[in-house]
């Protein structure tokens, strides 16, 4: 399989505060990779230095290119709402979207729109926080890139509904397209992650299949993820 992410020592050092440090870290295209590690472990920051919001020191590679610029064509990040007016309704949000992203597939939106019942005429006001996470994740997985960042999509989203999106994000990602997703319901997402990254002490901890972990560990992905916070006695890397 072809790479889509490439890391290469990668640092980031907030306030002078070290936040991630030497990171290595390769991803091969078609995968869901659960990215996990307790708050303040860097997730997020991670993210954000993949898309180039973020500066660090170290080489990321997205699709072969490594430019800020070219790599941004190359994926698509879950983020927020908070750069729009409150007034706006989502319909324009969305305009706002086909307008600055030529690969954002109109039709493939309104298929996810339909599925989360989200009215487009509502103002970002009116909405509430699941249902603003409803339409991140719309727009997000709207776009046709190969790697696709989910950052704690799911918070606001109440348990059933939680649910229905887990199991239909493998509808709606691109056969060829990775995503990386970082959440806390780890036992809900477990069936349909291929590999897990845990984050921890400032760099990668592990990164190993799903599928290892259980055959090879004889454990869920959630039990192994707690044991190894919590200072289990076998986490070598598998």
């Amino acid at each position: 399989m072809t790479k889509v992410l490439t890391i290469k020592d990668l640092t980031y050092k907030q306030n002078r505060k070290t936040i991630l440090s030497s990171v290595d870290l390769d991803l091969e295209s078609g995968k869901i990779v659960g990215l996990l590690g307790e708050n303040g472990a860097g997730k997020t920051t991670l993210m954000r230095l993949i898309t180039g919001s973020a500066k660090g020191k170290g080489q990321i590679t997205v699709s072969g290119e490594t430019e800020t610029a070219k790599r941004k064509a190359h994926v698509s990040f879950s983020e927020q709402l908070h750069g729009f007016s409150t007034g706006y309704k989502v319909e324009q949000v969305v305009k706002f979207y086909q307008t600055v992203y030529p690969d954002f597939d109109l039709d493939r939106y309104q298929a996810m729109a339909e599925f989360l019942q989200i009215d487009g005429t509502k103002k970002l006001a009116a909405l509430s926080k699941g249902m603003k996470e409803k339409v991140v994740i719309a727009l997000t997985l709207a776009r046709q890139t190969d790697l696709y960042l989910l950052d704690e999509p799911f918070s606001g989203i109440d348990s059933m509904s939680r649910k229905r999106i887990i199991s239909s994000i493998l509808q709606w990602k691109p056969d060829a397209a990775t995503i990386l997703i970082s959440d806390h319901y780890v036992t809900e997402i477990a069936p349909i992650l291929d590999e897990i990254v845990i984050v921890k002490d400032q760099g990668i901890a592990v990164h190993t299949g799903a599928d290892t972990i259980r055959d090879e560990k004889g454990l869920e992905i959630e039990d192994y993820y707690e044991s190894f916070y919590a200072g289990g006695d076998d986490h070598d890397e598998i």
